[in-house]
């Protein structure tokens, strides 16, 4: 990825030459700033979100998962919690990687996640659709019984397996690296489909800090400690320290809606900077009052899925009948 083009521009802070330009703040940044405005966010967000618990202790210690992917954010984030907490004994993270099945583009990913995992000397753990359900996301697509978008599928088969293999390698946090273009996103499209009580649900799963969260004893919480990162900004980082990044997009990619909101909001962000941070800022908030709201006796009815067991709304998991419709 080329350096942005600021080559007449000097650093905000210092006389280097910069970077990159942050049109949001204002902000021109030479190398070493830019990169310690990543890590100082990141880490921001993971004092914001609680995730480091009072009761942690080299005795007790966390037990971090991250969806590692091999992409531009999970490997950004996956370096950035290591460099934070490489000495750390109260946490361990360790990387957990799926492969859907899909030929050339996630074998690519992968060989970054075995490189990035070897250098950084953390767990790796490698799980597949193949071993897990029988199946490959290349064969899913062409069958398609369903007749959905491929993300349809692998959106439910790819949350299935996080949350399982969080719950068997013991996780106290399921981490992935989401970043603030994919919130923003997120944000806006629940706030178009009117999807109020959706808006509650991600807060509560993934957004809210730990301790302002609803207890959900039947999942391991998430966190996304890269939402206040732009994607560029991501992608820059991992092009600036060089690290063993897929930059790829999924051959079976079609979600044509979100497609449709990114580009609304690249369109926003250029017109008014800072657009994205203030949906994800209103968006958060409104998430914790929305929580509040939806959080009493009138909440889902989980059970235990009849055929694997796994925690649901209905008396069959979505994934099982996915599953059944493609046997």
């Amino acid at each position: 990825m080329p350096v942005h083009n600021d080559s007449l521009m000097e650093c905000t802070r210092c006389d280097d030459e910069a970077v990159m330009h942050a049109a949001y703040s204002g902000a021109h940044l030479c190398e070493s700033h830019f990169l310690e405005s990543v890590e100082k966010r990141v880490r921001r967000r993971v004092r914001r979100d609680d995730l480091v618990p009072r009761e942690a202790t080299p005795e007790n210690p966390q037990t971090w998962v991250i969806g590692l992917s091999g992409g531009k954010d999970s490997v950004v984030l996956t370096k950035i919690l290591h460099d934070t907490f490489a000495e750390d004994p109260r946490i361990e993270l360790v990387g957990l990687t799926i492969h859907e099945g899909i030929e050339g583009y996630r074998d690519a990913s992968l060989e970054a996640c075995v490189e990035l995992a070897s250098d950084l000397d953390i767990r790796h753990e490698v799980v597949s659709y193949e071993e897990e359900f029988g199946i490959r996301m290349d064969d899913v697509v062409e069958d398609d019984p369903e007749n959905m978008a491929a993300c349809a599928y692998c959106g439910v088969f790819r949350r299935d397996v996080l949350s399982r293999y969080a719950d068997e390698l013991e996780a106290d946090i399921l981490l992935t690296g989401h970043n603030l273009d994919d919130e923003a996103q997120s944000a806006l499209m629940n706030f178009l489909e009117g999807d109020v009580a959706q808006i509650g649900k991600h807060f509560d799963a993934s957004l809210g800090p730990l301790s302002e969260r609803k207890a959900q004893d039947e999942f391991v919480p998430r966190a996304k400690p890269l939402r206040d990162v732009p994607e560029k900004e991501v992608a820059l980082y991992a092009h600036l320290e060089d690290l063993p990044a897929h930059i790829t997009e999924c051959p079976h990619s079609s979600e044509a809606y979100r497609g449709e909101i990114q580009q609304l909001l690249y369109t926003l962000e250029e017109n008014h900077p800072g657009t994205r941070h203030s949906i994800l800022a209103g968006y958060e908030e409104l998430g914790g009052i929305v929580a509040d709201e939806y959080s009493g006796e009138d909440g889902a009815d989980l059970r235990d899925c009849a055929e694997c067991g796994s925690t649901t709304t209905r008396e069959i998991c979505r994934k099982c009948s996915l599953l059944e419709s493609l046997a």
